[in-house]
């Protein structure tokens, strides 16, 4: 059941916060944490490829799959392989950001696996990956039977949303995580960085929002956006 309104409104703003969360995490992670580095002397910086990449790959990504039905004017057939391929490079991003954060432990010398936030950020990118197979077996190839199609979609739908929102959640636990540690070690509470984490993670709470809202949202009356996914 819709929502009474029109999707593509809120798609619009989707595709903003989107924007926005990707500068401000990039804008974090070089002007105040020395950019990125998949080799380095500072192991910080290797950690820092872990957190653009869950916000650019895995939360960016996964929101514009699933709103691409409600925001793209392209035919179904169409828009089915952009709402697959976007959410394969988001389950790809996100497998890689979750490893460069073992990473940077392992050749750091820190344990892995020892707070919420991993355990969630595991779970998370586990039931991306059982999604996104179950949803290229059944709708995309080979292709479940009709009876299978229609009582799967609305399941498919909903535990989408499901791990979507999850994700969003362990995400703004980890600006948590990250920021309480760096106070620790004596940052300014009230400084600049500290607004910039706080204020990059209620941004990408805000995109996860509108990311719902249009999916709940209604569709072009022309577009029978969920017919098959």
């Amino acid at each position: 059941m819709g929502l009474g309104i029109p999707a593509f409104p809120l798609t619009i703003v989707t595709h903003v916060l989107g924007v926005v969360a990707t500068v401000l995490v990039l804008v974090w992670l070089v002007n105040f944490r020395g950019g990125l580095a998949w080799e380095d002397e500072n192991k910080q910086l290797i950690f820092n490829i872990h957190p653009f990449l869950i916000v650019f790959g895995l939360i960016v990504h996964g929101g514009e799959a699933i709103i691409s039905y409600k925001a793209l004017p392209l035919k179904k057939e169409v828009k089915k392989v952009v709402h697959l391929g976007l959410h394969g490079a988001a389950l790809s991003l996100g497998i890689i950001g979750i490893y460069t954060a073992f990473k940077y432990h392992n050749e750091s010398g820190i344990a892995n696996l020892y707070s919420l936030h991993s355990w969630l950020g595991i779970g998370v990118i586990v039931l991306y990956g059982i999604q996104w197979i179950y949803g290229f077996v059944i709708f995309f190839y080979p292709g479940g039977t009709p009876d299978i199609r229609r009582f799967s979609l609305p399941w498919h739908a909903l535990f989408g949303l499901f791990v979507f929102v999850l994700a969003v959640g362990t995400a703004t636990l980890g600006f948590l995580e990250k920021l309480t540690f760096l106070e620790s070690t004596g940052l300014d509470k009230y400084g600049s960085e500290a607004l910039l984490v706080n204020f990059t993670a209620i941004i990408t709470i805000l995109f996860g929002v509108f990311v719902v809202l249009s999916a709940l949202a209604d569709a072009p009356a022309a577009a029978d956006d969920y017919e098959a996914i």
